[in-house]
């Protein structure tokens, strides 16, 4: 949690005003070949002319407790093992099986298997909840095969269920959506199979991939029962906070109800709120960009639509839920269709506007928000709504534009990672609907001439808020490990 860090020597008055748009999944790719690229192939003159004119992941963590083979000796993973051996013996690992990295990763899971074995756990049950976002959307059956070699050669664990993310790992309070992974994993609803593989290829035939699975019942003796201990092992929080709720959480906002007496353990920490035991607690992140703000008193306003509203609040604030000092949040409701590529532009016209709006108030030196249309429906796989909701995040960013022009706000545009630059897989034969690692664009439009500083050291994300901070006239945190890219004489 926040809010530890030096404090200002004194507050600071900013002598500009800021406003910072972050765009999902808008990555520039240096390949010649500008086939299945969404953003290259479809006109974007705001951007073009913006561009011209100018700690430890949780992931790393986990991996070197894995590497290091201290899984079972991690605190509340050995309290699971735990309780599930002293208890009615029977275990359940639930989440995202993918190597994609940005939810979850089968290493984990596998490394997780070894160390229940070796604490004697006597009955363990997998609940896998398909990708085909963060990976090929038809690839579940390599990490099916893998599993499925591991729990042999172990002789220990079976799979008991399998499941798409879209229902399983739903964040916009689609209960009707989680209502189907919900069912699965506590009462077998779904298909029953026994062969994981020809049943997932089955569904292939039928039009479906991993993402949108719907359940598929290996194991009718691995459902939930009375006592039973789980654990979560997606790091990422966001996509997990409705099941859990649904499973952990009474209320229950599904329909049906939960065993009694079981436990749930998470690999991280889902929400600050949650009474979940954790096994690698959040780390403390000191004078992120909103905190330091906060502490000179500055008022800041975040703009969002549902889907990525946790990208302005939870993500772009250390991984926190704090709401900082002069901190305030704008939420507008994404589309209610069933998949982004029905409805390409998303809310990024009433994101914009609201954001135009605020500056236009005066109230806020520093309004950030952010733009989901390249990533979610880069994730579609959709080509052509990619280029539509591409064109319309662009347009979006022009009504920002003239209006930090209009108020005298200095205006800087970045990215968060790639997608919807690459729709294509390498060999052009089928679509790609992961994130990239390409580089992201940082751009600075004002009317008082700033100008970067010629750079020769690779400009990174870290570089920011340093950036940000410097054009606001503000003195940088030393907790920042970034430097400021403004050319300063």
């Amino acid at each position: 949690m926040p809010g530890g860090g030096q404090d200002p020597k004194e507050k600071q008055t900013p002598k500009e005003k800021v406003c910072l748009i972050c765009i999902d999944g808008w990555g520039v790719a240096d390949e010649k070949e500008a086939k299945g690229d969404a953003i290259r192939n479809t006109e974007t003159p705001v951007m073009d002319k913006l561009e011209k004119e100018q700690a430890y992941d949780d992931i790393v963590r986990i991996d070197l407790a894995m590497d290091n083979h201290e899984f079972g000796s991690v605190e509340n993973i050995k309290g699971a093992f735990e309780r599930a051996k002293n208890g009615n013996g029977r275990l359940h690992f639930l989440g995202l099986l993918s190597d994609g990295g940005v939810h979850s990763h089968i290493d984990h899971l596998i490394e997780l298997l070894k160390a229940a074995k070796a604490a004697g756990v006597p009955e363990t049950y997998i609940h896998c909840f398909g990708d085909g976002r963060d990976t090929a959307p038809k690839s579940i059956v390599g990490y099916l095969t893998k599993l499925q070699d591991v729990l042999k050669e172990l002789n220990y664990g079976k799979i008991a269920t399998i499941t798409g993310r879209y229902y399983a790992m739903d964040r916009d309070k689609r209960w009707e959506r989680v209502q189907y992974a919900f069912d699965a994993i506590l009462y077998g609803k779904g298909d029953k199979e026994d062969d994981a593989i020809k049943a997932v290829e089955k569904r292939y035939e039928n039009g479906e991939n991993d993402e949108f699975l719907k359940p598929i019942v290996l194991d009718t003796e691995g459902t939930v029962k009375k006592g039973d201990t789980l654990f979560c092992f997606n790091f990422r929080s966001d996509r997990m906070r409705e099941i859990t709720q649904a499973l952990g959480i009474a209320p229950c906002p599904c329909k049906g109800d939960v065993p009694e007496d079981i436990a749930i353990y998470t690999m991280t920490q889902y929400k600050a709120d949650f009474p979940f035991k954790v096994a690698f607690p959040a780390q403390q992140m000191d004078n992120v960009l909103a905190e330091w703000l906060g502490k000179n008193d500055i008022p800041q306003m975040h703009i969002a639509e549902t889907e990525k509203y946790a990208h302005v609040t939870f993500f772009f604030n250390g991984g926190s839920e704090a709401q900082f000092n002069k901190e305030e949040r704008g939420l507008i409701p994404s589309p209610k269709v069933a998949t982004y590529d029905l409805q390409p532009e998303m809310s990024a016209q009433p994101v914009a506007d609201r954001v135009a709006e605020e500056i236009a108030s005066g109230k806020y030196p520093f309004v950030m928000c952010n733009f989901a249309p390249p990533d979610m429906v880069g994730h579609t796989g959709v080509y052509e709504a990619a280029l539509k909701a591409v064109h319309a995040t662009d347009a979006a960013i022009g009504t920002i534009y003239e209006a930090c022009k209009k108020n005298g706000y200095v205006l800087f545009v970045t990215a968060d990672h790639g997608n919807a630059e690459k729709m294509l897989s390498d060999d052009h034969k089928s679509p790609f609907t992961a994130h990239t690692c390409n580089p992201v664009p940082f751009v600075m439009a004002s009317e008082k001439g700033y100008k970067f500083v010629k750079d020769d050291k690779g400009a990174a994300l870290c570089d920011v808020a340093p950036t940000i901070l410097r054009v606001m006239g503000l003195d940088v945190p030393k907790e920042m490990t970034g430097r400021s890219l403004l050319k300063e004489d």
